[in-house]
């Protein structure tokens, strides 16, 4: 049974159309099964608060569907039970900063999960920029669902430097070092970044397989930044 499944089957059960309710249904339902309570949520997290980041600036255009099929492989049969999720959370009337807080505590903030809650911001960071434009409303937006994730100023400015457009971003502020550090160290941070991301390890996590196109879009990310910097250093 897939993760989506799962959710459209929580989505019948649930009495209501507030997503809080939604919520404490998985965290009932899975509490024996922590791992599978990580995936679901994680999906949840996505296509809900996709939704709310639509809602801030006012309108979804085809680039930012087009960036939420890209991030999430949704079968043809499942599209339904997505769009059902989606609307909902346009719908419903609670902010996008009780429902990141609720996700976190899924998802499980601070330590041990935050790699996790950081693919999330990854995946809306994605479609967020599909139309060409950070609109200011997204970017506030972005900024306080990883305050609320326990992402540091710092770690969040790395994530937002990953997306931006090619050739504009500092490659040293997207692998988290700086120009004056060794090559040798610049390289094994790149490699730690690069196996962080490998999909093998975000779905130890708790990204489904649904997800893993955030693993390819981070991964291109952190290549061309070290492509850039290795281009640099090399002799004249």
């Amino acid at each position: 049974m897939t993760v989506l499944v799962r959710i459209a089957d929580l989505l019948r059960r649930t009495s209501g159309n507030a997503l809080s309710a939604l919520v404490e249904a998985i965290r009932t339902t899975f509490q024996g099964d922590p791992e599978l309570r990580r995936r679901v949520a994680f999906s949840v997290a996505i296509i809900a608060l996709s939704a709310k980041m639509a809602k801030a600036d006012g309108v979804v255009t085809p680039d930012e569907v087009r960036a939420f099929h890209e991030i999430f492989s949704v079968p043809r049969k499942e599209l339904r039970n997505v769009s059902r999720l989606y609307n909902l959370a346009k719908q419903d009337v609670a902010g996008f900063e009780a429902y990141a807080e609720q996700m976190a505590g899924l998802c499980g903030s601070g330590k041990a999960n935050c790699p996790m809650l950081e693919d999330i911001l990854d995946a809306l960071f994605h479609i967020a920029k599909a139309d060409g434009v950070l609109h200011e409303r997204e970017s506030a937006l972005l900024a306080r669902v990883a305050e609320i994730f326990s992402i540091s100023d710092s770690h969040f400015a790395r994530i937002h430097a990953r997306h931006v457009s090619s050739g504009q971003a500092d490659p040293y502020l997207v692998l988290g070092v700086t120009p004056h550090m060794p090559f040798e160290d610049i390289k094994r941070s790149y490699r730690r970044l690069g196996a962080e991301s490998h999909p093998d390890r975000l779905m130890a996590r708790g990204v489904p397989q649904e997800f893993l196109a955030v693993a390819n879009t981070r991964v291109a990310a952190l290549n061309a930044a070290f492509d850039e910097i290795e281009r640099a250093r090399l002799p004249a």
